[in-house]
């Protein structure tokens, strides 16, 4: 492709590429697909894309265009790969300019720069990295923006290799420029530190974005470096220094806006920091050590004392929160029990937690995470009473919530408590003796201090076993405190029965467990949506645990059944449905057909939830696992329920459908409960069996389910199933042994045997192609015992039940072999009785035991012989 008269024509149809109109657009795609593998294409659009005069769209999509060529043609060995020559030119047009005055297109080949390292640095690309170190260093702001961004990318794209001889060559490289890199972070910072006090907010936002990418390039570099980091003193500077720097950027914070892009990026950069540390752990937690000291009580500072008013803010707080954890919780500082089996390193860094972690330390951590973390916020009781639903999403783990302070300081307590309980425990019991008895509702502080307490006594439940009489406390505290229902007081109800569900499976004795359903059944007409759903909670919970008993719980079902299904309906958040549908399966489930009277008005509300969650395939996973549940209760009555049920399944299993994706392992569970149940088939659930041959063509993890679906079409109606979808059901069988494995085998093998079984007549006749098959690998003495135990299984059943037929199929495999039917036959009974043994079902060994004394009355000489 010669480059002049080529870039002209490259040109308009990147332009036509562009375009919104699709008449335009498919054809320029096309022929830009044909240019992918022409030589010379790629330095056209280099030229295109580091022409500045030209539309930003179209540069745009010619760097894209250049970056997917790295990954389909830049390797040797790639089909159409681009010369060595064309590269060479390339590799020396990326690093020419760095002055690419558009952010996005500047990222876009900075990212491509990288690629290009990660295949030909530094052997095909020695000057890459010098000339990268060079254009750090010019004064130009744009040019030293761009080649700090590209070396970025490249550090972090180099840093990712895992071969061992690209390991090496990273800790040669990271070795090198390292002093480098340590030096141009700590100008950038000078220089932004500078700004803040005196200069403008441009300039403030210019250096800080230096900052930023020159402190990224050093997490790549110490992070991934080094094998032994702790041996490289400007390693061990750096992060030291770490400690110091983080303070200096969080007292910036009090002169930078709450409300701005320099304050975005201020906290990027607090939490890249935090990064470096939490990475550095990670990777090298003996490494770490001589950081544990520092780290906890600079953590600490900030997260548990007044230090960190003002300039804290909620994402660095879930960071330190983090460090502390991930040192109170790391392996490599936990000693074995024998103190002597430890490592020196070990010994080491758990002498430096320990020193730390003392009583009055500790005993302040938890109450500050009790009685100041865990309140809930003013933001937190405002959504409960706007969006009940959205509260209770987010409290039970809703995708922001992961994000958010309160998951990450409860199971920081856990940690803590876990690892101290010896001297937490007293702390603990002492904040639950202050709060006994009833509690002012015209005091909310108070209020919401004992759900903080109260949330603390539940997550540390396994840890407090040995230390609270909960009966005594569930009887004399708890229970009462359910019992009041000023508005205020919500808060607690709804902590009550949540902390009683943390300590069910704990210890909850059995004989109080009536008087925790009948409070359940007045808290699932509680005012309150937050209430009433943390009580479903509970009670799934609670029939869930192994200690429950249906005749304590049957007096209150149909109360408990018609309250959570008043909840199924009154909830509107698609997340909240599928909630309260798992406590009612889970109800239906442990009391199967007891719940028969009750169901009549979920069963009429099941359809119209079905049609409304259309656009909601997790939420009807919910409604299918209920349908299982509901047939297997329902037992044969559940044959009323086909108008809907069998629709339902005919969806969820048909794999030309979208939604078969997410419905079909629980569409086929409730296929196959729909079978056990039915006590006939009706022409609608014969008709279902459609669906079965393209789901054999699958060959997946479901194919178990499958066949025992076929199982049970075959003994509930063989003769009808047989004729109607036998001869389909055989060609799947024919292909599916042809590359199955051999448990496949056996289970393929099974179907026939139970055909054969149920119906003698039609069975060998509609199985008739795959029987071929069993004789051969009988006469031959396959190798495998289960797979031969069944072949004898199949074959037994055609010789014991229909004679003739098996006379037709000796006389056509003595053909196919080309010998006597009386030699072939009397080579299978030796080959049978030679395998007697592989056999190990007592079922089947009767079977093979009658099906060749069948042959006794025969006067064949062969047959007597043999005998």
């Amino acid at each position: 492709m010669d480059l002049n008269s080529a870039s002209t024509v490259v040109l308009q149809v990147l332009t036509q590429a562009t375009s919104q109109d699709t008449a335009v657009l498919k054809p320029a795609e096309e022929q830009l697909k044909q240019w992918e593998t022409q030589p010379g294409f790629y330095s056209v659009l280099l030229n295109i894309f580091t022409n500045h005069t030209l539309d930003i769209n179209v540069r745009w999509l010619a760097v894209l265009y250049f970056k997917n060529g790295i990954d389909r043609y830049w390797r040797r060995v790639a089909p159409h790969a681009l010369s060595e020559e064309e590269k060479s030119t390339l590799r020396a047009g990326l690093i020419t300019n760095f002055n690419e005055p558009v952010n996005q297109i500047a990222t876009q080949i900075a990212v491509l720069i990288a690629k290009v390292a990660r295949l030909d640095c530094p052997r095909q690309w020695p000057e890459l990295i010098p000339t990268l170190i060079e254009s750090v260093k010019v004064q130009d702001d744009l040019r030293q923006h761009r080649a700090l961004l590209t070396f970025y990318h490249v550090t972090k794209t180099l840093a990712s290799k895992r071969l061992a001889a690209d390991r090496k060559l990273f800790y040669d490289l990271a070795s090198g420029i390292y002093n480098f890199a340590c030096s141009l972070w700590n100008h950038h910072t000078d220089t932004f530190l500078q700004h803040v006090s005196s200069g403008s907010e441009a300039a403030v936002l210019s250096s800080l974005e230096r900052t930023l990418l020159s402190l990224k390039v050093l997490r790549k570099l110490t992070v991934n470096g080094f094998v032994e980091p702790h041996k490289n003193m400007e390693v061990m500077g750096f992060l030291h220094g770490i400690f110091d720097r983080l303070k200096q950027f969080l007292e910036c914070s009090r002169n930078i806006g709450t409300d701005n892009v320099c304050r975005d990026r201020l906290e990027k950069t607090i939490i890249l920091f935090t990064k470096v540390l939490l990475d550095f752990l990670d990777q090298h937690p003996f490494s770490f050590t001589p950081l544990i000291q520092r780290s906890l009580e600079f953590s600490v500072s900030y997260v548990f004392t007044e230090v960190g008013e003002g300039v804290t803010f909620e994402r660095f707080i879930v960071q330190c929160m983090n460090l502390i954890k991930m040192i109170v919780k790391n392996y490599a500082y936990k000693p074995s029990k024998n103190f002597e089996d430890s490592s020196p390193e070990t010994l080491e860094a758990h002498k430096i937690k320990m020193a730390f972690f003392t009583y009055p330390t500790l005993t302040e951590i938890c109450r500050r995470l009790v009685s100041h973390y865990f309140l809930l916020t003013e933001e937190e009781l405002t959504m409960w009473e706007e969006d009940p639903e959205g509260f209770t999403v987010e409290e039970t783990g809703g995708d922001s919530w992961k994000y958010s302070l309160r998951p990450c300081t409860e199971v920081l307590f856990i940690d803590i408590f876990h690892e101290y309980n010896q001297t937490l425990t007293p702390v603990l019991l002492e904040m639950m003796q202050t709060l006994q008895g009833p509690t002012n509702v015209e005091d909310m502080n108070a209020l919401l201090i004992k759900d903080a307490v109260y949330n603390a006594v539940g997550l540390a439940a396994y840890e407090l076993f040995d230390s609270v009489d909960f009966d005594q406390w569930f009887k004399n505290q708890l229970l009462p405190e359910l019992q009041v229902i000023h508005n205020r007081y919500k808060p607690l109800r709804r902590r009550v029965i949540w902390l009683i569900g943390q300590w069910i499976s704990v210890k909850f004795k059995s004989d109080l467990r009536p008087m925790l359903y009948e409070a359940i059944c007045n808290l699932l007409q509680d005012q309150d949506l937050v209430v009433r759903i943390e009580t479903a909670t509970t009670l799934k919970l609670t029939v869930d645990d192994f200690e429950f008993r249906t005749d304590q719980f049957l007096p209150y079902l149909e109360t408990m059944f018609t309250l959570l299904f008043q909840l199924l309906q009154q909830v509107t958040e698609c997340d909240t449905k599928m909630h309260v549908l798992h406590v009612l399966s889970c109800v239906i489930e442990r009391v199967n057909i007891q719940i028969r009277p009750y169901v009549g008005c979920l069963v009429q509300y099941l359809p119209l939830l079905w049609k409304q969650s259309e656009e909601h395939n997790m939420l009807r996973c919910a409604i299918l696992t209920t349908l299982i549940h509901l047939v297997q209760g329902l037992g044969a009555d559940s044959k009323n329920l086909y108008p809907f049920l069998l629709p339902v399944i005919q969806l969820s299993t048909d794999v030309s459908q979208p939604p078969h994706v997410y419905l079909l392992e629980d569409g086929l569970e409730l296929w196959l409960v729909t079978l056990e149940n039915s006590p006939c088939v009706t022409p609608e659930l014969l008709r279902i069996f459609q669906n079965m041959s393209p789901l054999l063509e699958l060959s997946s993890e479901n194919l178990r389910t499958c066949f025992k679906i076929i199982n049970g079409y075959i003994f509930l109606s063989s003769t009808e199933f047989l004729q109607t979808y036998a001869v389909g059901l055989c060609q799947s069988f024919c292909e599916l042994l042809k590359e199955i494995t051999t448990e496949g085998q056996v289970q393929v093998l099974k179907v026939v045997e139970n055909a054969l079984k149920v119906n003698p007549v039609l069975g060998p006749q509609m199985f008739q192609p795959i029987l071929p098959c069993v004789f051969r690998g009988i006469i031959e003495g396959e190798r495998y015992p289960v797979v031969m135990s069944t072949y004898l299984g199949v074959m037994g059943r055609v010789l014991l039940q229909n004679t003739s037929f098996f006379s037709s199929l000796l006389n056509e495999m003595a053909h196919k072999f080309n010998q006597e039917m009386d030699q072939l036959l009397g080579n299978m009974i030796e080959m049978w009785v030679d395998r007697m043994d592989n056999i190990t079902q007592p079922e089947r060994r009767k079977l093979s035991a009658l099906a060749l004394l069948s042959l006794l009355p025969s006067d064949n000489s062969v047959i007597q012989d043999k005998f």
